[in-house]
């Protein structure tokens, strides 16, 4: 039996992912063990669990260290080059793994496996976004024969995760972290006063149209987004019309460039991964374009490419492709799911939250880690942001039986399979649930069905058949800063902490 150990770490959000043949048995988060949010380092807890697995054969790494050192020259971000490669850190900190021999995959290349070898598809575009791998930002493959075929590359300084990440450092938010934030702050902003200045950063930050396909200019000027922007910047408009603008700005590059994909591929078939594809409103318009079928993995960012660098050296020493069956992957919280004990919640009218089974690999929670209510009810959205200490203007989540969604949502390019949250639709009834419907009338939607999460949706299904109501609110079941939480202490110290009961089995 063969395994292998993937890692990403030393940027945000460090990930591991065991493989035992072409089983996921185990992908985790470093910061669900260590309790330090986006935690970008490995810990002791995290390599513990994945070791519980047995020792790994070889281990893979989601980037070339050596070309990522080189950006970090280029860049002058002279700080990051007193820290330790990625590989050397392992060898000097983990010395149970220094024997064991390491690999490592350009940075796109495992984003972007990481979303085709998880997707039914035989043939595909790909399209990479995020802020900086070693020197691409933005990447179109073809999958095709089995092969990936790298198209086309946008450089570094140039950067759409970048500028996103400097305007959701401009409006006060955490760089690398609240960029979800910045995007649920778009819906308040001045629509007029947004398009104008959106129209005013595509000058700024992208010259021209087409420039940030093309290569062709120096489509950031001077400005070097790694090193921040100056905090004035657009000082004469509100956060939120700032927030707007990037949005607007944003959604029009990811769709230039899907589009491109599309032109240079000829595929109806899309994946899309790197961080900017957890942005759920421009995913949504990605079907635009006439994609018939989008696949983002759950786990799009750097952590996913942990998954992403161990299926590709799976994929390219035996062929195989890993088997996928959704995002549980990590942490067990053992015994039954608790259906009994939040139906008598709900009956009650109760917030409440489920800790049970294998924790979500990935940034969102999907059942197994939520905090959950009935959607129904004026107080229902305020009560919640009470509970999680955020701001009013965040939204909730739906998450809804499969089978009923078309009958509330009007879904992006006519699909009813949306299990990640990943895309969002207008509610065709929102004045029934208000604790679901953000400011510019949309939800973003978690369909569930009896293959993908059988216990989730027998509570949905119990619950449908005593109240009507096919969906449940679902929002992370976390700390205000702290990670999901993980295991059964992490669930007693939420509800000791935020005194709501959270139900860990029947």
């Amino acid at each position: 039996m063969s395994k292998i150990l993937g890692i990403s770490s030393g940027f945000h959000d460090a990930a591991v992912t065991v493989l035992d043949e072409d089983k996921i048995v185990f992908a985790g988060h470093s910061e669900r063990y260590s309790k330090e949010k986006n935690d970008p380092f490995l810990n002791n807890a995290l390599i513990e669990a994945a070791l519980e697995y047995g020792m790994p054969d070889k281990i893979i790494l989601h980037e070339k260290c050596w070309a990522k050192r080189l950006r970090n020259i280029y860049g002058r971000n002279w700080r990051a080059l007193r820290e330790p490669s990625q590989s050397k850190w392992i060898r000097k900190f983990y010395p149970q793994l220094k024997d064991i021999p390491q690999k490592e995959y350009w940075h796109h290349e495992t984003h972007a496996a990481a979303g085709v070898l998880t997707s039914d598809f035989n043939e595909c575009a790909v399209m990479v976004i995020d802020a900086i791998g070693e020197f691409d930002t933005a990447t179109i493959w073809h999958w095709k024969n089995n092969k990936f075929k790298k198209l086309h590359s946008v450089w570094f300084p140039s950067s759409l995760g970048l500028f996103y990440s400097a305007m959701t450092h401009r409006v006060g938010l955490k760089p690398m972290e609240d960029e979800y934030i910045l995007m649920g702050m778009a819906a308040y902003g001045d629509p007029v006063e947004g398009r104008r200045l959106s129209r005013k950063m595509g000058k700024d930050f992208f010259f021209f149209h087409h420039a940030w396909i093309s290569n062709k200019a120096s489509i950031w000027g001077n400005k070097n987004l790694q090193r921040g922007i100056d905090p004035n910047m657009y000082k004469e408009y509100d956060d939120f019309t700032i927030a707007f603008a990037a949005q607007n700005q944003v959604e029009k590059r990811i769709l230039s460039y899907a589009e491109y994909a599309r032109d240079i591929t000829g595929s109806e078939n899309l994946v899309f991964m790197g961080g900017v594809a957890l942005n759920c409103v421009a995913n949504s318009r990605l079907f635009e374009l006439g994609y018939k079928n989008i696949h983002i993995m759950p786990n799009p960012g750097d952590a996913g490419s942990s998954l992403g660098g161990a299926a590709l050296e799976l994929f390219n020493t035996t062929g195989k492709k890993v088997k996928w069956n959704g995002p549980y992957l990590g942490h067990n919280i053992e015994g039954s799911y608790p259906v009994k004990k939040a139906l008598a919640s709900l009956k009650k009218g109760e917030i409440f939250g489920i800790a049970n089974g294998k924790a979500e690999f990935g940034p969102r929670a999907l059942g197994n880690r939520s905090l959950c209510s009935d959607p129904r009810g004026p107080k229902v959205k305020d009560a919640m942001n009470v509970i999680k200490k955020r701001q009013k203007f965040r939204p909730f989540a739906p998450m809804i039986l499969e089978e009923h969604v078309q009958e509330y949502f009007d879904m992006p390019g006519g699909i009813t399979n949306a299990p990640y949250m990943q895309f969002t639709a207008k509610c065709k009834k929102p004045e029934e649930f208000p604790a679901i419907i953000h400011e510019d009338g949309t939800s973003r939607v978690q369909t569930v069905n009896k293959k993908q999460h059988p216990d989730l949706y027998k509570l949905l299904s119990e619950y449908n058949k005593v109240s009507g109501c096919p969906m449940l609110v679902n929002t992370s079941l976390n700390i205000k800063g702290q990670p999901i939480v993980n295991d059964l202490e992490d669930a007693k110290a939420f509800e000791k902490h935020y005194g709501v009961k959270v139900h860990t089995n029947d």
